[in-house]
């Protein structure tokens, strides 16, 4: 085998996963990362039993836990009338029921639990200001072409560099991006901001095209607000530009007072279009392969981006360590494990965004008749069950 590290391509929370995935496995590893300094964009992220799980076998469970909120109990409430039914309860049962916790952290905070994981077991792993421009590959190694002329040569690549993935478009073709009709507010909003304090449900309030959800961070200090909204005026693809808070305010008027008290509370709104690819129907080709959202990007609905990318990391990971130099039987079972259960998952995240969106939900009694119908215990098991039950560490690869 070659003693040329295994390159990752992105230090966001997928290729930083990966990296030290690969390092548990005692395989050598070179992440190279566009920006200058580390650091995740974003803010929240939902991590349910099937990503924590893959966290404590990679040894940041505790390190995770110190800086997260564990989920007590999920909710969704009317827009309009604010009635409230509970989702599921989480906290102690997400433990006995599924092995593992269901928590809320901020992407920044996860980020940094991984990047620290990663340099504790190779100080030198993660490269900065490495942006990849293209990828070239021979029977024996791959060559990254980098920005500034530099070159990083290993004995194979993965593309973790997101939904525009410059590794998918120099050995997959660029693709097309589609809108899917729909754009996303963020916002984190300081405790003390909020006269009723911090709700430490995570909620979805659910509306007629559009819905909101909102949970604590960093210990209940802050609340993440995100607000996804049916409209096809904004179709730039960006989480760090700025929008107005009057805009945000005006895409959820007449809502219930305490969603209201929630939209007052927002200072600093981002948003940015919701676009999806065509799911590929092979990420691998020779020495490169690809995870995350750089193969399978997905609507928020199910909370699962974040998710996936860490189960396929778990699963390369193990892969690669089971198959040795034989990397193409390799990327053949990871692909085998992974593209079911991530194309099940863009299907089903889909299906909750025209759920949460609903028409029905514009009238009062037809609102409540469909929210009884559609969140049912059987309907909810039916929809998160399998997700949550999943074990990336014990999967048959």
């Amino acid at each position: 085998m070659s003693s040329d590290p295994i390159i990752v391509v992105g230090a966001g929370i997928g290729g930083l996963a990966t990296a030290l995935a690969l390092l548990r496995q005692g395989m050598d590893v070179a992440v190279y990362e566009q920006a200058a300094e580390l650091g995740e964009v974003g803010a929240g992220v939902q991590l349910s039993a099937n990503a924590t799980r893959v966290l404590r076998a990679l040894g940041v469970e505790a390190a995770l836990r110190a800086r997260a909120v564990e989920a007590q109990s999920k909710e969704v409430r009317h827009w309009k009338t604010g009635r409230t039914w509970k989702l599921f309860d989480l906290g102690p049962m997400s433990a006995q029921r599924y092995g593992a916790p269901y928590v809320f952290v901020h992407r920044g905070d996860l980020h940094a639990v991984l990047a620290d994981a990663v340099r504790a077991r190779k100080a030198d792993a993660i490269h900065l200001g490495a942006r990849c421009l293209g990828v070239e590959q021979s029977g024996r190694d791959v060559t990254l072409a980098l920005a500034g002329g530099g070159t990083a040569r290993g004995r194979l690549a993965i593309g973790a560099d997101g939904v525009h993935s410059a590794v998918r478009a120099a050995v997959f073709g660029a693709g097309r991006a589609q809108f899917t009709g729909c754009m996303a507010w963020r916002a984190v909003i300081p405790a003390e901001r909020l006269a009723k304090g911090i709700p430490m449900a995570g909620t979805n309030w659910l509306g007629p095209g559009r819905h909101i959800v909102h949970y604590p961070l960093r210990r209940g200090e802050v609340l993440n607000f995100v607000g996804l909204v049916d409209r096809d005026d904004w179709q730039v693809e960006s989480w760090s530009t700025r929008g107005a808070p009057e805009d945000v305010r005006t895409d959820f008027a007449g809502w219930h007072e305490d969603a209201r008290a929630i939209l007052e509370a927002i200072e600093e709104p981002y948003k940015w279009a919701l676009m999806l690819r065509e799911p590929m129907p092979a990420w691998s080709r020779g020495r490169v392969t690809l995870l995350g959202d750089a193969c399978h990007p997905t609507l928020p609905d199910l909370a699962q981006g974040a998710c996936m990318a860490i189960e396929d990391a778990c699963v390369l990971a193990r892969c690669l360590a089971a198959c040795g130099a034989d990397h193409e039987a390799a990327f053949a079972r990871y692909e085998a494990a992974r593209i079911p259960r991530t194309t099940r998952i863009i299907a089903g995240s889909a299906a909750a965004k025209r759920r949460f969106h609903d028409t029905r939900l514009g009238d009062d009694a037809a609102a409540e008749r469909y929210i009884a119908e559609e969140w049912t215990p059987e309907r909810i098991d039916e929809r998160y069950e399998w997700l949550f039950r999943y074990d990336a560490t014990s999967v048959e690869i």
